[in-house]
């Protein structure tokens, strides 16, 4: 396993058929990386993920017992430092926009090259945000009016509210900054506000939050 001194990055796959995890199993060794566990059900994926606590979780959208949406949630609401990937055949705005909404930290359609599969579990464990422009547009009509009943629900601002949206989309606070005139500072203070509205410590949980208020 090649190394430049770092701990490997630990992955929980959960999902895939056996073919699938083969391969996965296969090429992540050529990385600094190693598979600690592998799942297929909800309940398995919650309790291996707590107890191994990887970096990154590589997800199936359709899991034997339900959908990898509500497993995320799961995950993250019991180890928020968990940083989950989703990497499937189901190219739908409203499945990649619940994996976002649950926190999840990216969205990969499975016909992604290996190299690109790696480099984005790397990015993930870094805690980069890993969304695909081509399969999840950013501003998305439905994920802008989906927004708009949190912002009215939490007693959000109108800038804080538009900050919260890029946050969704993946943003980091330079790239909000730079698309609302504002310093990385007053982005930073203006998501401890928003965060503190909503109740949350971090932007997964935050995205658990925009679950819960739009599902209602």
């Amino acid at each position: 396993m090649p190394s430049d001194g770092k701990k490997p990055v630990r992955v929980l796959l959960v999902g895939f058929h056996e073919v699938m995890r083969a391969g996965l199993r296969g090429f992540v060794g050529t990385r600094n990386m190693e598979i600690v566990g592998e799942c297929q059900t909800i309940p398995c994926a919650v309790a291996t993920a707590a107890r191994l606590k990887p970096n990154v979780v590589l997800m199936e959208m359709l899991l034997p017992d339900g959908s990898g949406v509500e497993a995320c949630r799961k995950i993250l609401v019991e180890n928020p430092a968990i940083h989950v990937l989703f990497l499937t055949a189901l190219d739908n705005e409203d499945a990649r926009i619940a994996s976002l909404f649950a926190g999840a930290d990216g969205y990969l359609l499975d016909n992604i090259g290996s190299a690109a599969l790696l480099d984005a579990i790397e990015n993930a464990a870094a805690g980069l945000s890993i969304l695909d422009p081509l399969i999840f547009p950013p501003a998305s009509p439905k994920l802008r009016a989906q927004s708009v009943h949190l912002a009215r629900d939490s007693g959000l601002s109108r800038q804080e509210h538009r900050i919260l949206l890029l946050v969704a989309e993946g943003k980091t606070n330079k790239e909000i900054g730079e698309a609302l005139g504002l310093s990385g500072k007053t982005v930073k203070n203006y998501l401890s506000t928003v965060f503190q509205k909503l109740n949350v410590s971090r932007r997964s949980q935050a995205a658990v939050r925009f679950t819960q208020i739009i599902s209602q």
